[in-house]
């Protein structure tokens, strides 16, 4: 029987690259979004609003999905609007579907920040020792993803799908208009620098610099998000997913700067956030995508320099223990440099940086 998937967020850095892959896979693929432009053709775009409940059952009434993958949230000003937004975006869509009683299997994608915290306290106050493992449970503070996790944990029990749970680091991988892209971002970034000579300074913290950190690549999220939907071992279980490598950001400044062709700078004595950096980049983009007849030439769907500041302006060093994906049967592997290289190669391809 063909295995059908629902994948929320199906234009996103998560969700694109899903998408392809279960496509490979063989699954039959719908991609949930407010505006669900693809350029995946087998891929049947759905459009709905997660917060409007009629709408969205109307838009999903055909719709029978045997896996779904959720993998979006919105942004709020506080963490109590982000708990309650983005708590109602998975029971809305889990309601939505339950007439049909076809899901068997729920994953749902958050993050690093189950064990930082959520924004409002990002990286503050007692955390748990690195490598973060998932048996380290949750902070004692109010975060969206505990309201989205409950939200699905509560929905298998009503209908009786299983679920998981996986919690990348920074995502690498191939997406436009994303506001969690530290790759394209950093891309955009030493384009810039090459073009106008200006210094490539990394913009994060001492710790950063020197601590050892880890990062997801988007191609073995989409690989473990397949693996745990399917396999038996893997259900209803919840997993850290990073690359299976380690690095210091001071070695993959300098491989980021030798792909672009450009020079590292040392460390700098302050830290210098890309949000200041790259604060009067809009024309300068410009200017290079027409010289350049590139395909984007609005950097503010291109550069999210407030997550890539968020990340690499951490005061600890971050990484995660994939041992309990690795013990279920999930050996996959990822070099991190490749991912970043990777990246930038079909970057360039699609005309997107020079």
């Amino acid at each position: 029987m063909t295995k059908s998937a629902l994948i929320i967020g199906a234009t996103g850095i998560v969700g694109n690259n899903l998408a392809r892959h279960l496509i490979e896979k063989g699954f039959e693929v719908s991609g949930l979004a407010r505006n669900p432009a693809s350029d995946i053709a087998a891929l049947r775009p759905i459009a709905a609003n997660l917060l409007e409940p009629d709408s969205l059952a109307a838009a999903l009434r055909d719709v029978k999905p045997t896996h779904v993958f959720f993998s979006t949230w919105s942004r709020q000003a506080t963490e109590a609007e982000n708990i309650r937004v983005n708590g109602a975006m998975v029971k809305n869509l889990l309601d939505a579907l339950r007439p049909h009683q076809s899901v068997e299997h729920v994953a749902l994608v958050t993050g690093l920040k189950h064990y930082l915290g959520p924004f409002e306290a990002y990286g503050k106050g007692v955390l748990p020792a690195t490598p973060f493992r998932e048996e380290q449970g949750r902070l004692d503070v109010d975060n969206f993803y505990y309201a989205q996790e409950d939200e699905v944990f509560a929905a298998a029990k009503t209908d009786g799908f299983s679920w998981s749970v996986h919690r990348p680091h920074t995502i690498i991988g191939y997406a436009l208009g994303n506001a969690m892209n530290m790759g394209v971002t950093l891309a955009v970034y030493a384009s810039i620098c090459k073009a106008t000579g200006r210094p490539f300074i990394f913009p994060g913290s001492p710790m950063q610099w020197n601590g050892l950190s880890d990062v997801t690549d988007a191609r073995l999220l989409a690989r473990h998000l397949e693996w745990a939907s399917t396999t038996d071992a893997a259900r209803n279980h919840d997993f850290n997913v990073v690359n299976g490598d380690v690095f210091r950001w001071s070695w993959m400044w300098q491989r980021i700067a030798a792909w672009f062709d450009i020079e590292p700078q040392p460390l700098p004595s302050e830290t210098t956030p890309l949000e200041g950096q790259l604060a009067d980049a809009g024309p300068i983009w410009a200017e290079i995508a027409t010289k350049n007849s590139l395909a984007e030439a609005d950097i503010g769907k291109l550069a999210s320099a407030w997550h890539t500041d968020a990340d690499l302006g951490r005061p600890i060093e971050v990484m995660t223990d994939m041992g309990k994906s690795r013990k279920l049967g999930f050996l996959d592997y990822q070099a991190t440099d490749d991912s970043f290289t990777d990246l930038f190669t079909r970057l360039r391809d699609a005309r997107i940086i020079p």
